[in-house]
């Protein structure tokens, strides 16, 4: 990274010199911190909600279910999910990270753990119900959460590093889901279901922790020095103080703001590409290899995401670096709707699977980079309830996409059909997401 020379001669990264020295290394620390755990936590989350598509054949042959139910079961969590955001992160505004982080964690967990009881279609969908209430909240309360800790021009980068938690999560879930689908019969369990029990479990353990290694803001911090709690909050106070001024909306009136719910379909977009093929991912990469759902289809199902790991790493300090996150996230949604369309237009399996990895550069790059940009224009509550309505919608994509694509299917009769469908999705958000200098003009903001 480029840096600039302060009149002391220390080293600061462009857009840091605004800050104190204490600022920044309160920030660093925070980063050391806060971010490693907060990324567990994203891939425990991010595999008990996926999971299922490793266990996609086995639940129709055990428990019944039909294509369809699969889809429509994997989609219902977004629909609990939605519905709960926007209460879940008030009520993180109110009683703090640590306390609610935890019950999140908690209740996911072992809601995750009941699914190897499942026995049809009814009791698929119930729990998958359930687990999206159980969940809901974490995602956005994450992100509210960074803003408690990271001032802006710092802030891209933690949100890039919590958001490796996805490739992570696909890196080490395939193998982990795959490889416990092959303790078929083990102590008279069906491999499902070993799957399901233990990675539920894990995530009953991580809550636990969290509730004693969170720290709910920089001024409760005793592993920060007293000038670099007092810098830091002095610096996040200056910012919401700033943001408060030039748009003070309460927290229902947020939900009403035309920008907001702007923001809500262009999330909507990138949601609808991601897990329309997220949920099948598993499957199209046992008809490339030409080999059942197992450890093999496990380890190649990482090669995608370790790329996007790659690339996260790098885009969120560049994005931090220029300030330029609406055009570098267009751009990285771009290249996610190249990639789908290589896997739609093409069958070789190399071809296939670099179109897969462009995908996964674009779904684990953007995504970070776009909430720097909603983020920037509220504080307080009104921000607590806008992620949460930006994040609970744009998710309802986790609805839609499964049932959307199993649709495009059967009536084109391709699977081809369907990735063709799910590539238009990326595009269509970086148009709208280039759209927002329209609304910018309208309406002072801050840069973007």
């Amino acid at each position: 990274m480029t840096s600039v020379r302060t009149p002391r001669g220390t080293s600061v990264a462009p857009g840091d010199e605004q800050y104190t020295p204490a600022t920044r290394s309160a920030s660093t620390k925070a980063l050391k911190r806060l971010l490693p755990f907060l990324l567990l936590m994203y891939v425990i989350a991010f595999i008990d909600r996926t999971n299922i598509g490793f266990a996609e054949e086995s639940l129709e042959v055990h428990a019944g279910l039909s294509t369809a139910a699969y889809a429509f079961g994997a989609g219902l969590f977004f629909i609990g999910y939605a519905v709960f955001e926007v209460p879940s992160n008030l009520i993180m505004h109110k009683v703090g990270a640590r306390w609610w982080m935890a019950r999140i964690m908690i209740t996911w967990g072992i809601i995750a753990s009941l699914f190897m009881f499942t026995t049809g279609p009814t009791m698929f969908y119930i729990l998958r119900f359930l687990l999206g209430v159980a969940e809901a909240g974490f995602f956005p309360g994450v992100i509210l959460y960074l803003t408690y800790w990271f001032p802006r021009r710092r802030r891209a980068q933690a949100t890039a590093l919590f958001y490796m938690g996805l490739p992570v999560a696909n890196i080490l879930g395939g193998p982990l889901s795959g490889g416990l689908m092959e303790l078929d019969g083990f102590l008279g369990l069906w491999g499902f279901q070993w799957m399901f029990l233990i990675e539920g479990l894990i995530a009953v353990a991580v809550g636990v922790i969290a509730f004693f290694y969170l720290t709910d803001r920089p001024r409760n911090a005793r592993w920060l020095t007293e000038e670099e709690r007092t810098e830091l909050q002095a610096t996040l106070d200056a910012e919401s103080a700033q943001k408060e001024e030039a748009r003070p909306l309460t927290w229902w009136r947020a939900l009403l703001n035309g920008r907001i719910l702007y923001f809500c379909f262009v999330y909507f977009t990138i949601q609808l590409s991601v897990y329309g093929l997220t949920f099948f991912l598993p499957q199209q990469i046992a008809g490339i290899a030409g080999r059942d759902v197992g450890l093999v289809v496990g380890l190649l199902f990482t090669i995608p995401w370790v790329v996007g790991l790659a690339a996260n790493f790098f885009s969120g300090r560049f994005a931090d670096r220029t300030g330029r996150y609406r055009d570098v996230a267009t751009v990285l949604l771009i290249v996610s709707g190249v990639g789908l369309l290589m896997t739609g237009l093409f069958t070789q399996p190399v071809v296939v699977m670099l179109g897969l990895c462009l995908a996964a550069v674009g779904f684990c790059s953007a995504q970070p980079i776009f909430w720097n940009i909603p983020t920037s224009y509220l504080s307080g509550a009104a921000l607590a309830s806008s992620i949460g309505l930006i994040n609970g919608v744009g998710n309802l994509g986790g609805f839609v996409a499964p049932n959307l694509r199993v649709w495009v299917v059967s009536t084109f009769g391709t699977e081809a059909a369907g990735l063709l469908m799910l590539a238009t999705m990326p595009f269509l958000g970086a148009l709208f997401l280039a759209g927002t200098r329209l609304l910018d003009r309208r309406k002072p903001a801050p840069t973007a």
